[in-house]
């Protein structure tokens, strides 16, 4: 492994937990939505990950928005995710409990909760620290955008 000048302190510079009553709301949000931070540098001491999560209630849907130079993993906890994105939100797909979505760096997009009923829950992973929200004013959003099922070159 290593030698005694390697030595690491892995009590204080090891595995972290962050409870679920501990997570922080004092993070960039976007309208209609609800973040909360849970690992952080501050919190945990990452340096290349920013994860927390996300409620939006039964109904809602989000601004438009983007996240910069972010790449950023969506994982459906309970609810129904409808996406939208695209320069005019002209794009639209729907997630489940246990699906991933993937947002790639400066997309725009939008979070709905397409359950009328129930709220939408989720967990969010970024790949900076930067809580960058850019929120957006979308004058010419698509009234009926086109439904795409989210495929990979690898399963059809």
């Amino acid at each position: 492994m290593s030698d005694a000048t390697d030595a690491q302190d892995w009590r204080v510079h090891g595995v972290r937990i962050v409870r679920g009553d501990e997570l922080d709301p004092n993070t960039p949000q976007t309208p209609g939505m609800t973040r909360a931070a849970a690992i952080t540098t501050a919190r945990a001491g990452a340096e290349k990950l920013w994860a927390g999560t996300v409620a939006i209630e039964p109904d809602a849907k989000t601004g438009a928005h983007h996240h910069g130079p972010v790449e950023s993993i969506i994982y459906v906890v309970d609810g129904r995710a409808r996406m939208r994105w695209g320069e005019r939100l002209e794009f639209v797909a729907d997630a489940g409990p246990g699906d991933f979505i993937f947002v790639p760096p400066y997309v725009p997009h939008q979070e709905i909760n397409a359950l009328a009923d129930e709220p939408l829950s989720c967990v969010v992973v970024r790949s900076g620290q930067e809580p960058v929200v850019v929120n957006l004013d979308l004058p010419d959003v698509a009234p009926e955008p086109e439904r795409v099922r989210w495929v990979d070159d690898l399963h059809s």
